[in-house]
């Protein structure tokens, strides 16, 4: 049984990595965070995150609820601790699907049994051609998450694994050779 932490600065590509893991690895068991920020087009509620609202984040965040939690770009985003003790207790590994102060702290809690892979663009500049051509986000949250992606970016060989998202099928077998290893 492993923690197999995915993260990336917004942009990378994770997203669509994770839904390729998630159809190659079903007993992959996907931890869905909960977040306070407003859903996007296309996501669901309870499987894409659990949208919740500030107040409801603070009292489940105050009464212990998360293995690690973190506010970014505003917004309120953890991890449930139960989840993750249930499923690990089970036998079974986990997928996670978090951002780097996230990654830090599951890496601290339970050290080697948690593995974290580094999704990065080829460059700075073809993620911010990526995060200006989705059209979700305004030119001020864009802007936010440029200015944090550059600190992710520093931090990219902090990790067990680093995958370049240059194409996307070449970066998705190395993603998926990865997670066999660990798995194994």
């Amino acid at each position: 049984m492993s923690i197999i932490i995915i993260v990336a600065p917004s942009g990378a590509g994770k997203s669509t990595l994770i839904k390729k893991v998630r159809e190659d690895f079903p007993a992959l068991k996907e931890s869905i965070s909960f977040t306070t920020r407003a859903m996007r087009p296309g996501e669901v509620a309870g499987k894409s995150y659990f949208f919740i609202a500030r107040e409801e984040f603070l009292k489940r965040r105050d009464q212990d609820e998360f293995i690690e939690w973190a506010e970014v770009h505003s917004n309120f985003y953890g991890t449930s601790k139960c989840f993750i003790q249930g499923e690990l207790s089970k036998g079974h590994s986990v997928l996670l699907d978090i951002d780097v102060q996230g990654a830090d702290n599951i890496k601290k809690s339970f050290g080697d049994v948690a593995k974290a892979i580094f999704i990065a663009p080829p460059s700075f500049e073809v993620l911010e051609k990526r995060l200006r051509g989705r059209g979700t986000d305004d030119p001020e949250v864009i802007a936010r998450r440029l200015k944090n992606a550059k600190q992710e970016l520093q931090r990219r060989n902090d990790y067990d694994y680093v995958v370049v998202n240059d194409q996307l099928e070449v970066a998705y077998k190395e993603l998926k050779q990865i997670i066999e290893k660990i798995i194994r």
